[in-house]
């Protein structure tokens, strides 16, 4: 879609958030936007200056006093013709303006629909447009240090800088698939697999930046995962600081998940409780840990809580299931029903695992506990993390699939499978490029673009 495809189509909105306020704006943007706000300003707009003006009514009446601002296309948000609209920040007086605009003959925008826009003008990649509401809604400042480095393009610049090493990396393959009566390393062979290895630890490094990035906007998946009474439900409780799940001891008494959201120095790190594994049990406890097991697909980090009297018969109950999780974290929990000390010599070392001695009924511990989740949950933390982006995990999950598809072109190689090699090659570029917008599909932007604010 270009401007013209917008020419007779002006969007307004109420830019502030929800609320009283000093100051408020209405923002317009489209090919009518300069009108309609002179019309409602009763007086000519010149670009880039700030105007004192009335803001009237159809019938010419004053609605308030305020600031209207113009700038003309393409030197806008936008890209289009923009107007803004500044008045004191009342919600009634401020929906009086946004319905003179739409009088006038703008319509209410849709959520995101001005960074939709600003997207298909090209004044924004689409990593850069969801990086401003990234920047709108983030909780601490270093989430918005990283969101407003997406927004710079950091992430974007990385992301095409790989694509063109990947196109010229393809370029070389599919112009030696011309001369397919020649060994590969007649053709430059060595060279185009250097280039291959170099770009693979180019995308890894980046994947791992991402992947921090989706922590540092998500928050952590954790699951809370172990036999049953082994006290997963009191230490949820005793780290969401109340009486969140139902605490019995009788085996069991957890049936289904138990979200809870916790904040660690600004990065949020979201807790699920689960039914304790075990074989056997009802039909709804087995539903219960059906339920447990799916939800271990998709965490980042699985909390084991095992007995400290027993770890190794509690470790034997979930070893499968924590199997497929890329972090694991061992709580040695009820450390105050220990008849020696735990610590030395304490209970039984399973693997030389990450772990953690607490008692969820005492508090002991769980300040070291505190302490190593916070570290999970901002991973590489310290400097790497004040170097982040932001990222989402679609582009995560765009980075996982071009690096499958950057492996399977090497295979191919090796094998000399040249038309095969180039296709996974093209499907490495096709993925980076969905980060940034440059392949897409229109239902992607539509999902996008509807979690944004109205205004924005």
């Amino acid at each position: 879609m270009t401007a013209s495809a917008f020419a007779r189509d002006t969007i307004a909105a109420i830019a502030t958030a929800p609320g009283a306020g000093g100051v408020g704006i209405v923002r317009l943007s489209g090919a009518n936007a300069r009108a309609i706000a002179e019309t409602m300003s009763g007086r000519a707009l010149r670009p880039r200056h700030a105007h004192y003006v009335r803001f009237t009514d159809a019938a010419g009446d004053t609605l308030d006093d305020g600031i209207a601002l113009y700038f003309a296309a393409p030197a806008s948000y936008t890209g289009e013709d923009v107007a803004e609209l500044q008045a004191h920040g009342g919600p009634a007086l401020l929906e009086e303006l946004l319905a003179r605009a739409c009088a006038l003959g703008a319509r209410r925008a849709r959520p995101g629909e001005f960074s939709e826009r600003a997207f298909l003008e090209g004044r924004l990649d689409l990593a850069q447009a969801e990086a401003v509401a990234d920047l709108i809604a983030a909780a601490d400042a270093r989430a918005a240090r990283a969101a407003r480095r997406a927004l710079d393009g950091e992430f974007s610049r990385r992301v095409e800088a790989l694509a063109g090493d990947l196109l010229a990396v393809r370029v070389h393959v599919e112009a030696a698939i011309d001369f397919a009566d020649e060994p590969i390393d007649t053709l430059g062979g060595g060279a185009l697999r250097q280039r291959l290895d170099a770009a693979a630890t180019t995308l890894d490094e980046l994947l791992a930046a991402a992947e921090r990035g989706r922590r540092l906007r998500d928050g952590l998946h954790a699951v809370i995962v172990g036999p049953p009474n082994a006290g997963k439900s009191s230490l949820l409780n005793a780290l969401a600081g109340s009486e969140r799940a139902i605490v019995t001891d009788i085996a069991g008494t957890t049936r289904d998940l138990l979200h809870e959201t916790i904040k660690l120095d600004g990065v949020e790190l979201t807790l699920v409780d689960t039914a304790g594994l075990r074989d056997g049990g009802d039909a709804i406890e087995r539903e219960g840990m059906r339920r447990a097991r799916g939800e271990l697909d998709r965490a980042d980090l699985a909390i084991v809580v095992l007995d400290a009297r027993d770890p190794h018969g509690g470790l034997a109950a979930v070893a499968d299931a924590i199997a497929p999780v890329p972090a694991r974290l061992f709580v040695y929990n009820k450390i105050d029903l220990l008849e020696s000390d735990y610590d030395s010599p304490g209970p039984a070392d399973v693997g030389g695992e990450d772990r953690v001695f607490v008692s969820a009924h005492t508090g002991a511990g769980l300040d070291a506990l505190h302490a190593r989740l916070r570290a999970l949950a901002q991973g590489d933390a310290g400097e790497a993390m004040e170097g982040a982006f932001t990222a989402r995990a679609r582009h995560v999950d765009a980075l996982i699939r071009a690096g499958a598809e950057l492996d399977e072109a090497r295979v191919q190689l090796d094998h000399e499978m040249l038309d095969l090699a180039a296709e996974s090659l093209r499907q490495a570029h096709d993925a980076l490029g969905e980060i940034t917008g440059r392949v897409r599909a229109d239902d992607l932007l539509g999902h996008i673009f509807s979690s944004f604010c109205i205004g924005k």
